[in-house]
């Protein structure tokens, strides 16, 4: 069985590979006690059902995470460049919050639905397009620069996992799982404050992210952000190898594709957050 590194996909049973009964066994060498699934699934696997259900490849992950982010960026500009002024504010603040309820959804269902996913994809859409253009407002040409420096990050970060080989052990995913879980929980309590007035001094709240005094705190925040997030990318990029090691059903793909965009988002929005700083 193969456990999800990303806290978004926690669940232990997010991906489950088919019976192990027919060849051999092999344990996943970063993570004892779960292991490969032998040379192929049986025809009445009660976890996969019939042989023809197919397992998980990259190229299908890459192509739902290209859907994913193709509807996310259409209803994102549709949102920046339609959303009436007096609905921005409104918008972006109510599609935030449904993008924290749609991820809960997920993280506690053991399959989702391209449905589901879709209705996730225009949401976040929403919430994207609201936040570019309350930063665009205030700072011409930052949506580009934060688009760019997204791709970077990401791109590097791959290029890291990759050609340093770099492991993702149980330790190091404990210790960021635990870190993304409290930046959240932290996240979101300094939400609910500037809601009622309360300025936090750490930037998080929306106006105090795209108007309020820099300070080294807030930096400090932003740049934990989005170390967090480009760690976050390692773990996804992890789970998807494992995941297709592991022979995961086809149909977890849309899981992993879901993940990878939550945590590519993440890293856009940081850096809107981060280039603002440093452009007041």
């Amino acid at each position: 069985m193969l456990r999800s590194s990303n806290p978004v996909l926690s669940r232990q049973d997010a991906f489950t590979p088919g019976s192990q009964a027919s060849g051999y066994q092999q344990q996943h060498p970063a993570y004892p006690g779960q292991q490969y699934p032998g040379q192929g699934f049986g025809p009445q696997d009660p976890q996969r059902g019939p042989r023809d259900q197919g397992v998980m490849t990259f190229d299908d992950v890459v192509t739902k995470t290209g859907v994913m982010l193709g509807i996310v960026v259409i209803v994102a500009a549709a949102a920046f460049f339609f959303l009436p002024v007096n609905l921005l504010m409104p918008a972006t603040i109510g599609a935030a919050l449904a993008t924290v309820v749609l991820t809960f959804i997920v993280a506690f269902r053991r399959a989702i639905s391209p449905g589901l996913v879709f209705v996730f994809a225009i949401v976040e859409g929403v919430f994207v397009g609201g936040m570019s253009k309350v930063f665009e407002t205030f700072y011409p040409g930052i949506v580009v620069q934060a688009v760019f420096a997204t791709f970077v990050a990401a791109a590097l970060t791959l290029a890291a996992y990759k050609f340093f080989n770099i492991r993702v052990t149980p330790k190091f995913t404990k210790v960021i799982v635990i870190a993304t879980i409290a930046f959240a929980v932290v996240t979101l309590l300094n939400f609910g404050l500037a809601l009622a007035g309360v300025n936090g001094g750490a930037g998080l709240g929306l106006r105090a992210s795209v108007t309020g005094e820099v300070s080294l705190l807030a930096i400090g925040v932003s740049a934990l952000a989005v170390v967090l997030a480009v760690l976050n990318l390692i773990l996804d990029f992890d789970y998807i190898e494992r995941g297709v090691q592991m022979g995961a059903p086809a149909s977890q793909s849309w899981k992993a594709a879901f993940g990878l965009t939550v945590t590519l988002v993440w890293l856009y929005i940081e850096m809107l957050r981060i280039i603002s700083y440093f452009r007041r």
